[in-house]
C-alpha cells in the first residue's frame, strides 16, 4: 500500500473516516492509514461470524441495526457521544456494503449524519480498485494506492443526501485515477 494524504488526519482530532468498501481484503487493506483509537461501525449481522464477530464487538466497534431506523438512529447518536466523550475516530464505509468490483456504490448517508451531529470533519479515503490489481493467485500483487482526501465539516444547514452524492462523485473520480495510475505503473515495471 502506498499512502498519500496523511497530513489530513495526523494532526485531526476526532473526526468520520469514510472509505470505499470492495471486499473482505479491505479488513486488511483500510486500518494502514487509520490512527490508533479509531473505532468501525459495522452491521449488526456482523457479531454472527465465527471468531471475526466476537472479535470486532470486543475491539470496541459499534455495531448498527439498519433495519431498524429507530436503533440505528440511537447507535448514531451514541457513536456522536462516544466521538465527544472518548475523543474517537470512528470509520463507516458508507456504500453500506462491498462492491466486489462493481465500481462505488451509491452512499448510504449514515457517517454523513454522524458527522453532522458529533459536528466532526468528516474525511474520505479513497482505495483504488482492488479488483483491478489484486490477484490472489500471486504472491506479490505490487503497490495498492490509497489517497486520504482534504476533511470536509458538515454545517447545520447542509443537506446530508446532496454532500453524500457530491463526495461520491468526487470520490469516484480519485478510485478511477489512481486504478489508472497504479495500472500505468504496473505495465510499465
Amino acid at each position: 500500500m502506498q499512502v498519500n494524504g496523511r497530513e489530513h488526519i495526523n494532526k485531526l482530532g476526532p473526526c468520520v473516516l469514510i472509505c470505499n468498501h470492495q471486499s473482505t481484503l479491505d479488513l486488511v487493506i483500510c486500518p494502514a492509514p487509520f490512527p490508533q483509537n479509531a473505532a468501525t461501525i459495522g452491521k449488526k449481522s456482523l457479531i454472527w461470524l465465527p471468531v471475526f464477530g466476537l472479535f470486532f464487538w470486543l475491539s470496541g466497534n459499534i455495531l448498527i441495526d439498519r433495519r431498524n431506523s429507530g436503533k440505528a438512529n440511537d447507535t448514531l447518536r451514541q457513536a456522536a457521544t462516544e466521538i465527544d466523550l472518548k475523543q474517537r475516530k470512528v470509520w463507516m464505509f458508507p456504500e453500506g456494503t462491498r462492491s466486489y468490483g462493481r465500481g462505488l456504490l451509491p452512499f448510504k448517508t449514515g457517517a454523513f449524519r454522524l458527522a453532522k451531529l458529533a459536528k466532526v470533519p468528516l474525511v474520505p479515503i479513497c482505495v483504488a480498485d482492488t479488483s483491478q490489481l489484486v490477484d490472489l493467485k500471486r504472491f506479490s500483487n505490487g503497490v495498492v494506492p490509497v489517497r486520504i482526501l482534504p476533511p470536509i465539516q458538515l454545517n447545520e444547514a447542509d443537506d446530508v443526501r446532496i454532500v453524500a452524492d457530491e463526495l461520491h462523485q468526487k470520490m469516484a473520480a480519485t478510485i478511477a485515477e489512481l486504478t489508472e495510475q497504479a495500472l500505468r505503473q504496473r505495465a510499465n515495471s
